[in-house]
């Protein structure tokens, strides 16, 4: 073999090199694409699953709260049927009344159970800032425990896992 020969032999070997480099750094970028095309693609399926769990619980809050503002306005209401009840009657009359007030009061707290809704039992209880409202505070007794609760002023209610009225309450200090 001549020497331009060899040069020439040469040449095109450099030329294929760089030719079959640069088709490694073009399938590089292409590799590297598709792998950040397919994170893309996860990261949005992701998301979506995300969305829908999120408008599921949304749904099911809404289902599970639907009382909440019927029951806060019926509150007031079940208060002033124990208000009736506990008035003294003297004759036949007023007793026939206060049976007639305790089924209507007890037909809407079954139909609040039904919704979901709960008395929040208080006397006797430890004192809980979430579920009630201390409006007075007395001395110690005995036999009584600090932050003991040893009246209830007006009951509280809950909704599932959420406090429609705190109970109102008197706490021994």
């Amino acid at each position: 073999m001549s020497k331009n020969e060899e040069i020439e032999e040469i040449e095109e070997l450099e030329e294929t090199t760089e030719e079959t480099v640069e088709e490694i750094s073009v399938e590089e970028t292409l590799k590297q694409e598709l792998s950040e095309m397919e994170d893309k693609f996860l990261r949005a399926q992701a998301e979506i699953v995300n969305m829908r769990n999120r408008h599921n619980k949304e749904r099911e809050d809404s289902a599970k709260y639907r009382a909440q503002n019927l029951a806060k306005d019926l509150l007031t209401a079940l208060d002033n049927l124990d208000r009736a009840l506990e008035i003294e009657t003297n004759d036949e009359h007023g007793e026939s009344m206060k049976k007639g007030i305790e089924m209507v009061r007890e037909g809407m707290l079954h139909a609040f159970k039904e919704a979901g809704v709960e008395e929040i039992d208080s006397l006797g209880q430890t004192f809980d800032p979430n579920k009630h409202q201390a409006v007075q505070t007395i001395p110690l007794s005995e036999g009584q425990k600090p932050d003991e609760i040893v009246q209830v002023l007006q009951k509280g209610y809950i909704l599932h896992d959420r406090i429609l009225r705190p109970a109102m309450v008197i706490v021994a200090q």
